[in-house]
């Protein structure tokens, strides 16, 4: 027999609305009232008509996700099973998962991606602050409009994000500099970055910058540091590049790369073997892993953006269906140390 909210009512003496506050989470309700209701629902055996109450909402409800353009052999390649994963569970309760693909090297394109998804007037958003200056005006018209949104990846700190899911930033970095000096004689380090948007906004890994800095400062306080910057939109240049940094840092037998594309470097490493080099980067792309198995690479740190993607919109699901909002805000998700031997 089906139990009702107007069955646990008559159970436990008390009105429909006490009964649905507690059930759904909503408002106050006194402690006694609270036990009551629980005591009766696991008596009862209840559980909620999921589909009766998303009809009851009038709309199914759109979760979008804002996101650079997945390519192959990229990294947010390896997010599309989360995402195709997020949406099928979404769909079960009548929840549509939407993606709105930008150039995440275009400040116009994304501002674009923004406009069309405001459009839409979601029941959530979820996305990476890849433009920090941009995502805090975008993140203030969510919040005007009562919208929530999730970041993943990474997350910039403005007051109004629902949830993130994503490794610990400067953490991250600050583990890439433990790594990249263990039981090491270091006297220069050398970081290699992404020439990115010409307004130069787009600077995903600043956080994974600072982690990273901060340990060379308190262990290495002596440490010589010097940037590089390549562009991968041209990849006959960056041989070049390289060839005029190390020649300005002939001392440098270390190097880091926070973003995911430490791949790039490898065949200059690979064209000069005389010169060892200890080098660490970010995430199982197909390409890293193969330098890596190489030698070329000494250790990456990987994450899951499949897992985040997913998490993010079951965290949506459970918020629009159940009225459950995650535990804690910042989750922060598990962070994979590889190396030549465990890579596979």
């Amino acid at each position: 027999m089906s139990i009702t909210v107007k069955d646990l009512a008559r159970m436990t003496g008390l009105s429909k609305g006490t009964v649905d506050r507690v059930l759904h989470n909503r408002g106050e309700v006194s402690r006694k009232s609270y036990e009551k209701v629980m005591k009766a629902v696991k008596e009862s055996g209840y559980e909620p008509n999921i589909y009766a109450s998303l009809l009851a909402k009038g709309s199914k409800g759109t979760i979008v996700v804002l996101m650079p353009r997945s390519i192959s052999g990229e990294f947010w390649e390896l997010g599309e099973p989360g995402f195709a994963r997020g949406a099928e569970a979404a769909g079960n309760f009548g929840l549509e998962v939407r993606k709105l693909e930008y150039d995440q090297y275009d400040i116009e394109a994304f501002r674009a991606a923004c406009d069309e998804a405001l459009a839409m007037n979601p029941a959530g958003i979820i996305l990476p602050p890849m433009f920090k200056n941009e995502t805090f005006g975008f993140a203030g018209k969510l919040q005007e409009k009562g919208i929530p949104f999730i970041f993943i990846d990474s997350k910039i700190e403005c007051g109004g994000y629902f949830a993130y899911y994503g490794m610990p930033a400067y953490q991250s970095g600050y583990l890439c500099a433990s790594l990249l000096t263990d039981d090491q004689n270091v006297k220069a380090v050398g970081m290699v970055r992404i020439l990115r948007d010409k307004h130069g906004q787009s600077d995903p890994t600043v956080n994974r910058r600072e982690g990273f800095l901060d340990y060379l400062s308190e262990h290495f306080p002596d440490c010589k540091q010097a940037t590089a910057f390549i562009d991968p939109s041209h990849p006959q240049g960056i041989d070049a590049a390289l060839d005029a940094f190390f020649a300005e840092n002939p001392d440098i037998s270390h190097i880091a790369m926070f973003n995911s594309r430490i791949h790039l470097i490898a065949p200059w490493l690979e064209k000069h073997p005389q010169r060892r080099f200890r080098v660490v980067g970010f995430d199982n792309l197909s390409a890293n892993v193969a330098a890596l198995k190489r030698g070329t690479v000494t250790a990456l740190i990987t994450q899951h953006p499949d897992e985040q993607l997913a998490s993010a919109i079951n965290s949506f699901v459970n918020l629009l269906v159940f009225g459950r909002e995650p535990e804690v805000r910042d989750n922060f998700m598990h962070m994979d140390i590889l190396t030549r031997y465990n890579a596979d």
